[in-house]
């Protein structure tokens, strides 16, 4: 028997918290439950849920006291069946779902948030009757998890279940994938390009790679005038001729099988780091980062290779070393499927979620 469903996304921009609400709102409709989303009314974003024929309503979803949203959720919730779960993608959103649910008094209705960032939470003192509120929450890695809750000093203030559960994509993946045949070794990075995201170490990792038959593919969008200083950055150190710059496309597969391995160069700590997942559902080997939670699902030397931060040498090397070695990247591809398969398949996710949806359910 399906359920009730609705998804509060509050981005303007498409990224991997976006994608995450899709992919639920997809599975759950798929399983006859009763889906809404929830968005700012941006085209961005919600040209990709209309695709996916996912019933679409707007709010402003500006904070936790935003009183528009307040009342726009208060309206629809006094029209709820009974049961339905509220799921935000970040807390300010959960807190107005809150208060919007008090307003209704619709105490049958389940509100729960992911963290999908690396960051403390806000205004602890302030805000904790807020979190106290919210009836579950779900951490996309361990890290983000323990960076959340540090400043309430080991006490308990989150209500309900507290489930780690990563991020996933729900797709068909092609197990693992030969190499291409001719040219020459492609290092893939995917993403928005953005600060941040280490591309400036990364460009700086690329005069180590000169005359070893290898390119760096960069796919992505971003602000027009950051993406010009990145390429300023390229000429400045002799590098432009190296590097191919791709538009971001929904359909990212067939790049990744046109790469050798993938680089997510990470500065600022990732809270999980999906585009990950795509190169290991491909079985494809990635350089990444020890700062964020990518540690938790790659093993130096296993999955791929770890290196630290804002550190163009260490990511030269690294990447050197698998441009030279097809038989590593092809170990460690396999080894990265593996550990897709076993642990961030969809299925094992979106089972995980299902889960944590009924335990909210229960009694209610």
């Amino acid at each position: 028997m399906g359920g009730r469903l609705i998804q509060l996304v509050a981005s303007n921009v498409w990224g991997g918290a976006e994608r995450c609400a899709l992919d639920l709102c997809r599975h759950f409709s798929g399983l006859g439950w009763s889906v809404t989303a929830y968005t700012r009314d941006a085209a961005a974003v919600d040209s990709r849920f209309a695709a996916c024929r996912i019933d679409l309503r707007h709010a402003p979803l500006s904070g936790a006291f935003d009183p528009f949203t307040i009342a726009e959720l208060a309206s629809h919730f006094r029209g709820e069946p009974h049961g339905a779960i509220v799921h935000a993608h970040r807390y300010r959103d959960a807190f107005a779902a809150a208060i919007a649910r008090r307003i209704a008094r619709r105490s049958d209705i389940r509100i729960v948030a992911t963290r999908h960032t690396v960051a403390c939470a806000r205004h602890p003192r302030m805000l904790r009757r807020l979190y106290s509120e919210l009836d579950g929450h779900v951490f996309v890695s361990r890290l983000a998890r323990r960076r959340f809750e540090a400043p309430f000093g080991g006490e308990n203030v989150l209500k309900g279940p507290v489930e780690i559960i990563p991020d996933s994509l729900n797709m068909s993946a092609p197990g693992v994938l030969p190499e291409p045949e001719k040219g020459p070794v492609i290092a893939q990075y995917m993403g928005r390009i953005m600060p941040g995201k280490g591309l400036e170490t990364l460009i700086d990792a690329l005069p180590r790679l000169r005359g070893k038959r290898t390119r760096l593919r960069i796919v992505g969008g971003g602000n027009p005038d950051y993406v010009d200083g990145l390429r300023r950055r390229a000429f400045a150190r002799g590098v432009s001729d190296m590097i191919d710059w791709y538009k971001f496309t929904p359909d990212t597969m067939p790049l990744v099988a046109s790469s050798h391995f993938g680089v997510t160069p990470s500065v600022a700590a990732e809270a999980f780091g999906l585009v990950n997942v795509e190169f290991m559902a491909a079985g494809r080997p990635v350089v990444t980062t020890i700062n964020g939670a990518q540690p938790e699902y790659i093993t130096d030397g296993e999955e791929g290779l770890l290196v630290a931060p804002a550190s163009s040498q260490a990511l030269g090397e690294a990447m050197e070393k698998l441009a030279a070695d097809a038989s590593m990247r092809r170990r460690m591809g396999e080894a990265a499927f593996r550990r897709w398969e076993n642990d961030l398949a969809w299925e094992k996710v979106a089972g995980a979620m299902e889960k944590f949806y009924f335990s909210l359910l229960e009694g209610n």
